[in-house]
């Protein structure tokens, strides 16, 4: 067997024959064919690398875009809190507000709120109260009954000025011009309603009221309503003029609890604003007893009485 080969190279300087042994060819064909091997697995390796460093920054660019708008959403929620936190502010500052506002009406009402009470159950508290204000408005004579436009005599003890001698007067004569539209201050049942020529009021109008008190309206010039009717507190009831013994256009109003007669000044000037300066004013009636009465009555629609400018309750009018 032959084991050897003759490798012959021709040059400038002739030709060359070298024997190499088979074993040497057989190596030299392993070497060409792992590096042939080795070249298409670097080929191979390097195609893939060049792949996948083409994903790399195409995945690169996508995470900076990602990012990018992760920033802007970023700068949108910072603008959106920063925006929220001053709507906080701002509605602290309407709280802050309402809670002095309903500091004034809890002191208005004579609400003494607990220190760790929220603000939520403090506007409950007012909310019951306010009710129950509004149901004792209701019923009981508040506010006054014409435009208030002064008193020119006042309740108590006077001389008449028609019959000239001192007498107590039971009322208070309202300032009005003649034909005066007359206003019911308080829910209730017409009792009277026509002329009343033994009292000397004229034209008369007595309205019964819930928890005996009643109302009287005198010196009318005209009635609009009939005995038996009911009203309701604002309801037009009459107009002011001149009738019985009096010497000029005006309006007489009396209130009168159990048949007996109370300061009206009192329950004219008496509204929401100053609720609770009546309980001090007017000793005779049992308050207590009345608000406990009508504690658990509530009125739907309250209605309220006609708008005044009263004098300080000291002023004594003309």
């Amino acid at each position: 067997m032959n084991n050897h080969f003759t490798v012959t190279i021709h040059d400038d300087n002739g030709v060359k024959q070298y024997n190499l042994h088979r074993f040497v060819k057989q190596a030299l064909l392993y070497a060409i064919l792992f590096l042939g091997t080795l070249g298409i697995i670097s080929l191979g390796t390097i195609v893939y690398l060049d792949s996948q460093v083409d994903a790399i920054e195409v995945k690169r660019l996508q995470e900076q875009s990602d990012f990018i708008k992760l920033q802007e959403k970023n700068k949108e929620l910072n603008n959106h809190i920063e925006g929220t936190q001053q709507k906080l502010k701002d509605k602290k500052v309407e709280l802050d507000k309402i809670s002095d506002s309903l500091s004034e009406i809890e002191n208005m009402m004579g609400i003494s709120p607990v220190e760790e009470t929220s603000l939520l159950q403090r506007v409950d508290l007012v909310k019951i109260n306010s009710e129950d204000m509004a149901t004792l408005l209701q019923f009981i004579p508040s506010g006054s009954p014409i435009p208030y436009a002064g008193i020119t005599s006042k309740f108590g003890y006077r001389t008449h000025p028609t019959l000239k001698r001192k007498e107590f007067h039971r009322g208070s004569d309202m300032k009005a011009k003649m034909k005066t539209k007359v206003y019911a201050t308080a829910d209730g049942i017409v009792e009277y309603a026509g002329f009343h020529k033994k009292s000397g009021y004229g034209r008369l109008v007595i309205l019964k009221h819930n928890y005996g008190f009643k109302t009287l309206y005198g010196h009318l010039n005209k009635v609009v309503i009939k005995s038996g009717a009911f009203v309701r507190k604002g309801d037009l009831i009459a107009y002011t003029g001149n009738s019985g013994m009096s010497n000029g256009p005006h309006l007489h109003y009396e209130v009168r609890f159990m048949s007996r007669p109370v300061n009206p000044f009192w329950f004219i000037k008496w509204n929401a604003q100053n609720y609770n300066e009546i309980f001090e004013k007017e000793k005779k009636i049992p308050w207590q007893s009345l608000i406990t009465a009508t504690t658990h009555i509530k009125v739907l629609k309250p209605t309220r009485a006609q708008p005044s400018s009263l004098p300080d309750p000291q002023s004594k009018g003309k």
